[in-house]
């Protein structure tokens, strides 16, 4: 064995097959691709056109709100690369939600809140997982509240 030299490896790349659930998010996403281009062409001509009447400009007098308005607009004026497709998805799932709610209130709080939420989560998957812990360590802690107090009101009578 030599010390200066190694042997040569013998390396190969092996991609992971995809799972079902990569697999729908995938033909979902294409199916819905003609839709977010559609979505966007739309955005697109809204802020044209804002920008052709001059009415885009945010103008505020408080101080405090003037810094979140410019912040906000300066955004919107250099977004992230996809920002106006993704956002055209969820706002589309919003609507979808509103149509699919008919008859009762509740419906059309919790569909367009439901399916806006499964779309942010399909762009945004890191933010919805720790979106998700808070909120089921919050709904764990609210019904071991609501638990305790029943037990209490049960034991009083």
């Amino acid at each position: 064995l030599s010390l200066y030299s190694s042997p040569a490896r013998e390396t190969k790349y092996v991609e992971n097959p995809k799972t079902d659930l990569e697999e729908g998010v995938s033909r979902l996403r294409h199916v819905m691709e003609p839709y977010s281009a559609w979505c966007q062409l739309g955005l697109w001509f809204v802020f044209s056109a804002l920008e052709l009447t001059g009415s885009s400009r945010v103008e505020a007098d408080s101080s405090l709100c003037s810094g979140f308005f410019s912040e906000g607009y300066e955004f919107l004026q250099k977004p992230p690369a996809g920002f106006y497709p993704r956002l055209g998805v969820i706002s589309f799932a919003g609507i979808i939600g509103l149509f699919l709610a008919r008859g009762s209130k509740i419906k059309k709080l919790v569909y367009p809140a439901a399916l806006m939420g499964i779309g942010t989560s399909m762009y945004y998957p890191q933010q919805a997982v720790a979106i998700a812990k808070v909120a089921g360590t919050q709904l764990y802690d609210w019904s071991l509240q609501g638990y305790i107090a029943v037990e209490a009101l049960w034991k009083d009578n």
